[in-house]
């Protein structure tokens, strides 16, 4: 799907509070900066911030942090988050490429919502599921290594689900018709037309 671009969006996210804008000087010391010992998660791929908004909202023990590679979709977040004091939540605007110049074994779980299937062969390693990604989550994972995906992307989902296990990791949880608690914007409207979401919960030592 064409991203839609947001004239000044960097100029717009950059005013918010929620927005780090050099993650790299807080690598490996994100717990001070929030402040507290909690579990670190993140999610991305965070779009317009409706799951790791909500979610941050129910769970205030836990940090999260909000990984998105382009601004404009970053605009509807920080929007969202105008009239909102939330403590332990975070946004970036990088690209999860370098994932590992911006965290170092501090990280929970990753959340991967609805993130670009790059559907032609070529394109493989591009996947943020592919063992080219999963290498790097090795790096930024705490102690027990946590991924939960969603995606309306059939293909994409069997792709993952064979990659992960492929490359170690214990299935906890798979559904082909999952409904979350908390959905994203993406999966509101895919639900809105009929399209089975499908999801995958994994854990490996």
């Amino acid at each position: 799907m064409r991203l839609k671009h947001i004239k000044d969006a960097d100029k717009i996210i950059n005013k918010s509070n929620y927005i780090i804008t050099k993650p790299e000087k807080y690598k490996g010391k994100w717990n001070k900066l929030f402040n507290n010992d909690n579990n670190i998660e993140i999610e991305i791929g965070t779009g317009k911030g409706k799951f790791i908004i909500e979610t941050a909202l129910q769970n205030s023990n836990t940090n999260y942090i909000g990984i998105e590679k382009y601004d404009s979709p970053l605009v509807s977040a920080v929007k969202k988050l105008e009239e909102l004091e939330i403590n332990n939540l975070k946004l970036i605007c990088y690209d999860a490429f370098e994932i590992e110049n911006i965290f170092d074994k501090e990280i929970y779980k990753i959340y991967l919502n609805f993130s670009d299937p790059w559907p032609k062969k070529r394109h493989t390693k591009r996947r943020l599921t592919s063992d080219r990604f999963l290498q790097k989550y090795d790096l930024v994972f705490k102690d027990k290594k946590r991924i939960e995906m969603k995606t309306d992307n059939d293909d994409l989902f069997l792709y993952s689900c064979e990659s992960l296990v492929d490359y170690g990791y214990k299935v906890i949880k798979k559904d082909t018709n999952h409904i979350s608690d908390i959905t994203t914007e993406y999966e509101d409207k895919f639900m809105s037309i009929g399209k089975n979401i499908n999801y995958i919960s994994v854990v490996k030592e």
